[in-house]
């Protein structure tokens, strides 16, 4: 017997509609190896779709490939990832779920888990994940007893960042103990922070396939393509990559440079682009002019053959700018000045203060904006204690 692990597909999730239809078509391409492999089932661990309610015709895709392993008499269970979990509980899971496409497994009686059976013997339970990290209390409060003592071939499916699996670049973000997962399963598929690997913490084997196509520029650059796992019943498991275009990565240094500079050094080194995903990073300081002066479009239209094209000028900026002479701290003191200016009471002086710190903060290299945005979002809230309100 063995089974597939996806996780984070995010079907549909790019806005440049080439990188779009690669969502969908790693999705397909996923689905005919686990039929050309005879998987028994596939387990897919959140963030299917990149919406709770994604475009009907992305739905509609999903669901052809879904009725294949339907077809072949391979059943899929899946939870709602940070993505397509919905706060009233709905979600076009539950559409292909009612279509008998898949089985969400996040199902409850009471405070406990149920699980589900597969025609093997194997049993699969797993909890939702939430944005922002806002599922932690469900993980730390529910009760595990029934899944702990349950007998046989056990795997749980969980969608959350694991303080244990966490790099560096992750050390301020906030994640979940791997004690808050039941004990006693054979095999923890995990998905949501994107990474790729398994290890055994504290007894128990955990997985990340990774993302089944890479959902941002920097996944991009660092993985080229995406992936999911096959694992037999002896929990070997093997990386299968769902690989359709190349990609090729290019960095540019801008300082002290022009724009025409910097548009002449990106056209004159790029050669091999027939038909590739090609990102440019640029970061510097120009010599002169701004960053929008740098002309893109025209960039963009010289490799039209390109199967699609992506910058990012994060790190990219001006001399004008560095040039400013500005006070080591002024930026605190005039906030502060403007603080006790307007606010007069202490406690709303030390709240709006620390409000202010708050959404001062900086994103992380490599850090999606939308991760970004959710974690001031989760820290402001914090400051302002209506934490119970976004659960």
């Amino acid at each position: 017997m063995k089974f597939a692990h996806l996780a984070d597909c995010h079907v549909g999730g790019w806005k440049e509609d080439a990188l779009k239809e690669l969502s969908i078509k790693s999705f397909e391409q996923a689905i005919d190896k686990c039929i050309d492999e005879n998987v028994a089932f596939v387990i897919i661990a959140g963030d299917l779709f990149n919406t709770a309610l994604p475009n009907i015709d992305i739905i509609k895709r999903v669901a052809s490939s879904l009725s294949k392993l339907k077809e072949n008499d391979i059943d899929v269970y899946a939870i709602p990832g940070s993505h397509d979990f919905s706060p009233s509980g709905k979600s076009v899971l539950d559409v292909l779920e009612n279509s008998g496409l898949l089985h969400n497994v996040a199902k409850f009686d009471g405070n406990k888990l149920k699980f589900a059976l597969d025609k093997t013997n194997v049993k699969i339970a797993g909890l939702y994940g939430k944005r922002s990290g806002l599922d932690k209390n469900e993980y730390e409060t529910l009760d595990k007893s029934n899944l702990e003592k349950e007998s046989g071939f056990k795997i749980f499916l969980f969608h959350a960042l694991l303080n244990e699996f966490k790099p560096k670049s992750f050390e301020h973000i906030e994640g979940h103990s791997v004690e808050h997962l039941p004990k006693n399963f054979h095999y923890y598929a995990g998905g949501h922070p994107h990474f790729v690997g398994y290890a055994i913490k504290n007894g128990r084997l955990i997985s990340y396939p990774g993302p089944l196509f890479p959902n941002s520029f920097s996944e991009l650059e660092e993985l080229k393509h995406g992936g999911f796992y096959i694992v037999n019943d002896s929990l070997k498991i093997e990386r299968i990559p769902v690989k359709i275009n190349d990609v090729i990565s290019f960095e540019f240094d801008a300082n002290g440079k022009t724009p025409l500079q910097v548009e002449d050094e990106i056209i004159g080194t790029i050669k091999d682009y027939n038909n590739k995903i090609i990102t440019i990073r640029v970061a510097g300081t120009l010599r002169d002019g701004k960053p929008t002066d740098i002309d893109f479009k025209k960039i963009f239209s010289k490799f039209s053959d390109a199967y699609a094209i992506i910058k990012n000028t994060y790190k990219l900026s001006t001399k004008e700018f560095e040039d400013l002479q500005i006070k080591p701290g002024s930026i605190d003191d005039i906030e502060s000045s403007l603080i006790d200016e307007n606010i007069t009471e202490s406690f709303n002086h030390e709240l709006v203060a620390s409000l202010v710190r708050e959404l001062s903060k900086e994103r992380f290299e490599g850090e999606t904006v939308k991760d970004f945005e959710e974690r001031v979002f989760k820290d402001a809230v914090k400051v302002l204690k209506i934490e119970n309100l976004w659960k």
